[in-house]
């Protein structure tokens, strides 16, 4: 595991963020959707790992809402997670989406959401959101990889319904 220091983004790390996300999803979608967010979204949390001086890693959460029946349950995505390609499979990932539902569970949001991989996710104690009776607003997911974490669960007694992201995530489709 390579020791990085994992932290929130600051003025500054703008640049470093973006091309990690370039690289990572070898894609701008992602990159575009965080720069936007940056700007659009105040709520958001931003956490950079640094190896070398540098911005190697990144992860974003933004709020989303499960719309049941008879409420509208507040939460966080995780999306997206990215780390440059040469310092992948070395544990920093896991360390950014660990210290990142620290801080959201601090914070005091009842879950976490996830479009993921479904053998990754897992080890962090998400679960399909089927099991909460939860389904995306995005047609053709399937199950496996669209997780919730659950912090409080008394917030989800009797919850089912649709989890929506904010609307830039979906320019990166």
């Amino acid at each position: 595991m390579v020791m990085v220091t994992i932290r929130k983004e600051k003025i500054g790390d703008t640049q470093e963020i973006r091309r990690v996300n370039l690289f990572a999803f070898g894609r701008e979608a992602e990159a575009d959707v965080v720069d936007t967010l940056r700007e659009s979204c105040p709520e958001s949390v931003s956490l950079v790992a640094i190896c070398d001086n540098q911005v190697v890693g990144h992860i974003l959460f933004t709020p989303v809402t499960v719309e049941t029946k008879t409420r509208t349950i507040k939460g966080m995505g995780l999306a997206p997670m990215a780390v440059m390609p040469e310092y992948q499979r070395q544990g920093i990932g896991s360390q950014l989406v660990k210290a990142g539902l620290d801080e959201i569970e601090r914070a005091g949001y009842p879950f976490v959401i996830v479009l993921g991989h479904p053998e990754y996710y897992p080890r962090f104690g998400f679960i399909p959101a089927s099991r909460y009776r939860i389904v995306s607003e995005y047609q053709d997911i399937p199950d496996g990889v669209f997780m919730i974490l659950v912090f409080d669960e008394t917030a989800f007694k009797g919850a089912s319904g649709v989890a929506k992201y904010r609307p830039e995530f979906a320019t990166a489709q």
